[in-house]
């Protein structure tokens, strides 16, 4: 069977905020009394983005590579996540040709930190930081977003075949 030359992936995360935790969005630190609360460092963008890679190539999502009960990945800094998703799509035969990313936050402004993001984003997945999109909104005030009880992000990537 003849495989398309592109795949298009989705990836969704949440976290909820927490005391004593540095808030790390898109690989880059955010001043922030709240960070997120997981088993990595928690960044949200990030891990949407690993889900999205690794999804469009039909293969298992970051849990399953990095799975919350291994003390290996405790506090692990998300790009080795990303990293790896980029790695495994490679494997298969994509590469990364753009990337949008929406993050939900009622809380801290982000705008400025957002071209930060792009370009961290853009080393990891290895294109130009001009096919990134990264943009923050915030939830209205509606539901436990809109209430700042932590962030959550969406992440779309089309991947094309490797020359």
């Amino acid at each position: 069977m003849n495989q398309p030359p592109f795949r298009i992936g989705h990836g969704f995360d949440l976290h909820i905020f927490a005391k004593d935790r540095a808030l790390i969005l898109g690989g880059t630190k955010i001043p922030s009394d709240l960070g997120l609360l997981g088993h990595s460092d928690a960044d949200c963008v990030i891990h949407a983005l690993a889900d999205a890679i690794l999804g469009a190539v039909a293969l298992p999502d970051i849990g399953n590579w990095f799975p919350d009960d291994d003390p290996d990945c405790k506090d692990m800094d998300s790009s080795i996540i990303l990293e790896r998703a980029v790695e495994e799509a490679k494997k298969v035969g994509f590469q990364c040709s753009n990337i949008d990313i929406t993050i939900i936050a009622q809380k801290p402004r982000l705008s400025s930190y957002l071209p930060s993001m792009k370009e961290k984003i853009s080393t990891l997945v290895c294109i130009d930081p001009n096919l990134v999109g990264i943009k923050a909104t915030t939830h209205e005030k509606i539901g436990s977003l809109g209430r700042a009880e932590g962030i959550a992000a969406h992440a779309v990537c089309l991947l094309t075949k490797s020359d």
